[in-house]
């Protein structure tokens, strides 16, 4: 199963599916999809565990059906170039268990809610993807949480999460070489998705053999909220909080405030195996564009998208028949609209929050609905 995972600025990214090898190991496999309408919607009563049907009429879980195998354009098949993904981490609006986040999402129930971090009494928008009750226990010393800003503690916290899920403890790490290449990438909402590419080929030009990348954001601050009302690019649903995000609705008014961080652990095929990993999807391609049109308003005629698209696919060696999920990222705005209904817009997170629910679509093979659309806008 092959899933798109997308954002804006435009960067895309490609995940398949893994399957368990008959030597007992866990091998990223692609799998052929059946095509979109083919797609079926859970039967009330009958979901397998997991997943849950939400009560809105026109938000409902899909599951998504794999079919025999498609013969797929040239990939590749070197283990030291294939790149997967071994381990994740998250902190967000729903917490910081992966499950529980993709629960949520499948449920439907949306994360939005009044801010009450600072007095925004005197804001014209009152309300954002707030994180709450969050806690750094076990993963930073006490020093350094209180003098560390939100955006690194969710950082780091998502990043030792992943570790751990991909077995890469503090006594494993000490037996690999880490002065290898270290930077940050800021490109708005793209970020994580630049970071997932960037990696991927480092480890394809052998340069690493273990990249942790991913992306954070912790803006629900005053000068954060301020700064997005100044530009007019926030929902002022002050009165309705949880119906503000409404991806690709006639009635949407702006997207919502939202922060978090997601990481991932990618990893060389042939690294992977050596050390018994749980292979937990791969990494098949992406590409990066940029329209070159105008500060935040995208192309009427979207060759950006397209074009990054189209590299994309290229550059994974899929056919655009392959693909049965894309993940549009969806911020609610009038000109740049595609879906984040329910954690808001994490905009330097939102690539790797996105990136991991894309995975577990994946995984499980059920989608996730995208709420409160009530007047779609086709």
């Amino acid at each position: 199963m092959a899933g798109i995972a997308g954002a804006a600025c435009s960067s895309n990214v490609l995940f398949g599916s893994r399957e368990v090898g008959s030597d007992g190991a866990s091998l990223a496999q692609f799998r052929g999809l059946r095509p979109v309408e083919n797609m079926q919607l859970a039967p009330t009563g009958s979901e397998p565990s997991g997943s849950i049907s939400t009560s809105a009429s026109k938000s409902r879980t899909i599951r998504a059906m794999v079919s025999q195998t498609v013969s797929a354009p040239k990939r590749e098949k070197d283990p030291k170039k294939r790149v997967v993904i071994t381990g994740m981490g998250l902190v967000s609006v729903f917490g910081s268990g992966i499950d529980t986040f993709y629960d949520k999402l499948l449920e439907g129930e949306s994360g939005i809610s009044l801010i009450d971090r600072f007095d925004a009494s005197s804001f014209s928008v009152r309300f954002a993807g707030q994180i709450r009750d969050f806690s750094s226990k076990g993963y930073i010393d006490g020093k350094n949480d209180r003098r560390l800003g939100d955006c690194w503690r969710y950082c780091l916290v998502a990043g030792k999460r992943a570790l751990e899920d991909a077995n890469l403890g503090s006594e494993v790490l000490e037996n690999i070489r880490i002065n290898r290449p270290n930077y940050s990438i800021s490109t708005a909402c793209a970020t994580a998705n630049y970071c997932f590419y960037s990696a991927a080929n480092h480890i394809r030009r052998g340069e690493a053999d273990i990249m942790v990348a991913g992306g954070t954001e912790a803006s629900v601050i005053p000068t954060g909220v301020g700064g997005f009302i100044a530009c007019r690019a926030l929902s002022q649903r002050n009165e309705d909080p949880k119906k503000a995000s409404r991806p690709w609705d006639k009635d949407r008014d702006g997207f919502v405030m939202g922060e978090g961080s997601g990481v991932l652990i990618m990893e060389s095929l042939e690294h992977a195996m050596k050390r018994g990993a749980n292979i937990i999807a791969e990494y098949l391609g992406g590409a990066v564009t940029c329209d070159a049109h105008h500060m935040t308003d995208p192309r009427s005629d979207g060759l950006g998208v397209s074009t990054c698209i189209a590299k994309s696919l290229e550059d994974a060696g899929v056919s655009p028949e392959e693909v049965n999920y894309a993940n549009a990222h969806a911020t609610s705005t009038l000109a740049g609209d595609l879906a984040e209904s329910m954690i808001g817009h994490g905009l330097g997170a939102a690539g790797a929050l996105e990136a991991i629910a894309t995975i577990k679509a994946i995984n499980t093979g059920w989608l996730r609905p995208t709420i409160n659309q009530d007047n779609i806008e086709y």
